[in-house]
């Protein structure tokens, strides 16, 4: 299973098949994020708002090494499945680190930043929108 953006552009947006594999993915992530104990996890549906991806996942991390070390483990889950990511980026610093895997695109934050940049908010979700996906009251996802 391949996730790419030319498979996006050929299957379209809309289709069945990306659908299930965009949740496949995205439960593929969540799943990682969780084994190595990201913080404050929250899983966003942005297809509505967005052509670029179908999912966002924001996660937390305690400092830069951890924040590295979520990422080292995502990318090993995904690669391990056949995914080959379209981007990494901020990785040097350590404080931000975005994952584009084209259908569900990855935020791996130290707690400072992500309170600062407020991506949550930019995206309008509020608690109002937030559902549990998780015994920890920490972990929600949001979206249709």
């Amino acid at each position: 299973m391949a996730f790419t953006a030319r498979r996006r552009a050929v299957a379209g947006p809309g289709s069945r098949r990306s659908e299930v594999e965009a949740e496949s993915l995205k439960a593929l992530v969540l799943d990682a994020v969780r084994d190595i104990k990201g913080r404050s996890v929250v899983a966003l549906d942005v297809s509505a708002q967005t052509d670029v991806t179908d999912h966002m996942v924001i996660v937390s991390g305690s400092s830069g090494r951890h924040v590295n070390a979520i990422v080292d483990r995502v990318l090993e889950a995904v690669k391990d499945r056949g995914v080959q990511p379209l981007g990494v980026e901020g990785r040097e610093a350590g404080d931000w680190v975005l994952l584009d895997l084209a259908d569900v695109v990855v935020h791996v934050m130290r707690e400072e930043s992500r309170a600062f940049y407020d991506l949550e908010g930019l995206w309008g979700v509020g608690d109002a929108d937030a559902t549990a996906m998780s015994p920890s009251p920490l972990d929600v996802a949001v979206g249709p």
